[in-house]
């Protein structure tokens, strides 16, 4: 084989690429089934909407001045946008492992970096992406106000990469999808479901305020919320601190697992 049939050239152009055309495959591979991926999780979100705005409406405290429905929005968009940046980047990697695909990851010329940074930005476009389409139908059902649109955006985007980093984390410790049900159960689910979303933290005793504090995703979801109405339960430069604390620690733990190998080089 002649020298002019092997381009010297071909593995910077590769290494050049290769992050693009991996997020490309992320992002494709949840658009491709978006009935599943995006559509179903905005439907259940708008049934919690519809079901819980009617039954707790005037039961519940909230901020002064905002009616239930609208409280509970944003709560529920964030959700969406936090399970579905999860779901997209564990399921990613888990299915990659078991169907043996995830050698064509690894023999390209992708640092660990460009590897985690394409998972990430493809579960934050698939999180980001569920929760607009959820924002955008409730609003029919519950009229939001915007008080800072760059604070909704700056909270939605960092809170999908945490997530988002954390699905790939959970990915790569999980051997079976049983095993990443197990994580999503009782720990995504729990964190997301007690995080205020159906419910002002001060409307809460003493004690289950402090602990509602020392969730992350509390944060996440009262920052987000802050974005629309200018109200919060507690500083939104506060929660702006956790939320970028927790996409640092989180995204150079997923670095450091993907630099190591750990379960997936055999």
């Amino acid at each position: 084989m002649s020298e002019r049939s092997l381009p010297i050239a071909l593995p910077d152009a590769t290494a050049r690429g290769g992050f693009l055309t991996l997020l490309f495959k992320e992002t494709l591979r949840f658009w491709k089934v978006s009935m599943q991926t995006v559509m179903a999780p905005v439907v259940t979100t708008l049934l919690y909407l519809m079901i819980f705005a009617h039954v707790l409406s005037g039961h519940v405290d909230v901020f002064p001045g905002v009616a239930y429905g609208a409280f509970l929005l944003p709560g529920l968009a964030m959700m969406t946008v936090l399970q579905n940046a999860f779901a997209n980047s564990s399921s990613s990697m888990i299915q990659s492992k078991m169907t043996g695909n995830l050698v064509f990851m690894l023999l390209p010329p992708l640092s660990p970096a460009e590897i985690v940074g394409a998972y990430v930005l493809a579960a934050v476009l698939r999180g980001t992406l569920c929760g607009a389409a959820v924002l955008l139908v409730g609003s029919w059902f519950a009229p939001l106000a915007l008080a800072h649109p760059l604070a909704i955006l700056a909270f939605a985007a960092g809170s999908a990469a945490v997530l988002g980093a954390l699905g790939l984390i959970a990915g790569v410790y999980c051997d079976k999808v049983d095993q990443l049900a197990v994580f999503q159960h009782f720990v995504v689910v729990p964190l997301t479901f007690l995080a205020g979303v159906f419910y002002s933290v001060h409307s809460l005793p003493a004690f289950w305020q402090a602990v509602s504090h020392l969730n992350p995703v509390f944060y996440m979801v009262d920052g987000f919320r802050w974005g629309f109405f200018g109200a919060s339960d507690v500083s939104p430069w506060l929660s702006f601190a956790v939320v970028a604390a927790c996409v640092v620690a989180v995204g150079a733990w997923a670095l450091l697992l993907l630099r190591s190998g750990y379960k997936l080089r055999h």
